[in-house]
């Protein structure tokens, strides 16, 4: 569904992306994994067009999507929750919802579609009328999860889904993730909680400084990458490289 091939990125002066190359295919949820500065979300946001690549390629659904703006790549059917949520805090939860589904907007299937968000999240519904920046991190949360859903993505992007949340939280967003995964949504997932990612993941792949380090199933690397090495380098075999 999608390939990324040699891709290379840049602020400025500073390269981000060194060339990496990545798959996800249909029904899959892949894990990006990395530490901090890795060049995770870069790699997110290069595929959604908010950041134009200096090179390399992206295809979705067999069509390049390199340079298209990042509504145009919302149409194809790619939708990304940000880091940090970033929700229309001032607009109620409804509002938010609605613009969600601007891209697919129809009245009858506006109406189906919240009630399977509601279904999915039950405290979106208490919260209807409120605004969003009244509800907690978690609220908010599955408040962006939802909105992106009601695009009808091919493929759900999620970067750092658990950051800041509390443990209570963040199974529940991990549950979240692993039933939107049992009904064949295809989900790309930048996480820093590398262990809980593996744990509902297909494939993996692991960044360091803009490469591409370790790429596998959770059990190859697991078994071929210490954890803790995700977020302070390094690895217990570092002249080895686990390929699918």
């Amino acid at each position: 569904m999608l390939t990324v091939t040699e891709l290379q990125a840049s602020y400025g002066a500073i390269t981000a992306l060194h060339g990496i190359s990545l798959e996800v295919n249909e029904g899959e949820l892949v894990a990006l994994l990395g530490t901090n500065g890795a060049g995770k979300s870069t790699t997110l946001k290069s595929i959604c067009g908010v950041l134009r690549p200096v090179q390399g390629s992206i295809e979705f659904a067999g069509e390049s999507i390199m340079n298209k703006k990042p509504e145009s790549i919302l149409k194809l059917g790619i939708s990304m929750v940000p880091e940090g949520r970033e929700i229309f805090t001032s607009l109620t939860v409804a509002e938010n919802l609605r613009l969600g589904a601007y891209t697919c907007y129809e009245r009858s299937r506006y109406q189906q579609d919240l009630k399977e968000m509601f279904a999915l999240f039950p405290i979106l519904e208490e919260r209807l009328s409120q605004p969003g920046g009244l509800l907690s991190g978690g609220e908010q949360q599955q408040l962006a999860i939802a909105r992106a859903l009601m695009s009808h993505p091919k493929l759900l992007m999620l970067d750092e889904p658990s950051l800041g949340l509390s443990p209570t939280m963040v199974d529940n967003i991990f549950e979240l993730i692993g039933m939107l995964r049992d009904r064949g949504i295809t989900i790309l997932l930048v996480e820093q909680n590398a262990e809980r990612a593996l744990k509902v993941a297909d494939r993996a792949y692991v960044l360091k400084t803009g490469h591409i380090e370790f790429s596998g199933t959770p059990a190859q690397l697991e078994k071929e990458l210490d954890i803790a090495s995700v977020y302070f380098g390094g690895s217990k075999d570092k002249s080895s490289e686990v390929t699918l």
